[in-house]
């Protein structure tokens, strides 16, 4: 059986077994479940902590796990990224008392608390910056009021907590994070079970990204339609009963479906229809 390790907790939980069950893969009913075999599918998952799954991973013991691209990195694991999944996504940047600095070279001779040690360490080094990173668990905010540090490093999302704080971000993003599936560093790339299991969870992130859309247009309008919906490889052109007339469907980003319906509308063409896509193999 494939062995995957999934989030047992954490923001990235819910999202991921939601993904695998859209995939057609068995989950699990209750959250003390570590375990759970899927005999139809021959794969066993294990709910593990988020940021033990690219060291169990990297161990060979599970074939792959689905965590996040900021955990990975920060393991130091010999595991790699072999699919991004578009979801839980954060940005990391510095902050600090306004007038501390204003960029990472002012970082020089400064301490930095984080919860990411490794990123921050990493991130500092490849800059040539000469800091000292401390690490701590969560609530990295209060360690500049506390005196342990004079800058944090954390996942900045609308910047609210950072204010209330009386902090402000400066310099660039360290790094932009998502879930991600791992593979040990090295293991096959092709082997067919792992291969499956990407394919279904790439068929997912297509269906959440494209919807199908059907509409009728005249034959004398098809190459202007045509150019608004122009599908993956070619939209399907059928004749209608009605001499003059085609019916076409293709695929078409789901964000920009509003916007291509009205331009279809104004280049005549009519009866469009938007369906949601459920799964699809492309």
């Amino acid at each position: 059986m494939l062995r995957i390790a999934v989030p047992n907790k954490g923001s990235l939980s819910g999202p991921a077994a939601d993904m695998l069950h859209e995939a057609g893969y068995q989950q699990r009913r209750e959250s003390k479940e570590l375990r759970i075999v899927d005999p139809e599918n021959e794969v066993e998952f294990f709910y593990l902590r988020p940021r033990d799954i690219a060291i169990y991973v990297s161990t060979g013991r599970l074939d792959i796990g689905i965590t996040g691209r900021d955990l990975l990195i920060d393991s130091g694991a010999q595991a790699e990224e072999i699919l991004p999944l578009g979801f839980a996504r954060s940005t990391f940047r510095f902050a600090a008392k306004p007038g501390t600095a204003n960029g990472i070279e002012d970082l020089k001779g400064k301490t930095v608390a984080t919860s990411y040690e490794g990123i921050v360490a990493g991130h500092l080094a490849d800059s040539g910056v000469d800091a000292s990173v401390v690490h701590l668990d969560g609530a990295v905010e209060t360690a500049i009021e506390l005196g342990v540090a004079e800058v944090i490093a954390d996942v900045v999302e609308t910047g609210t907590s950072l204010r209330n704080a009386g902090l402000e971000v400066f310099g660039d993003p360290i790094m932009t994070s998502e879930a991600i599936v791992i593979r040990r560093t090295g293991a096959d790339a092709d082997e067919p079970k792992v291969q499956q299991f990407l394919r279904r969870l790439q068929g997912v992130l297509v269906a959440r990204t494209y919807v199908m859309m059907d509409y009728d247009c005249r034959v004398e309008q098809l190459e202007k339609a045509v150019a608004l919906t122009p599908g993956l490889e070619s939209p399907t052109v059928s004749p209608l009963h009605n001499e003059g007339w085609v019916a076409v469907r293709a695929m078409v980003p789901a964000k920009e479906a509003q916007r291509i319906m009205d331009d279809l509308y104004a280049i005549g063409a009519r009866a469009i229809l938007t369906t949601a896509i459920h799964a699809c193999r492309l």
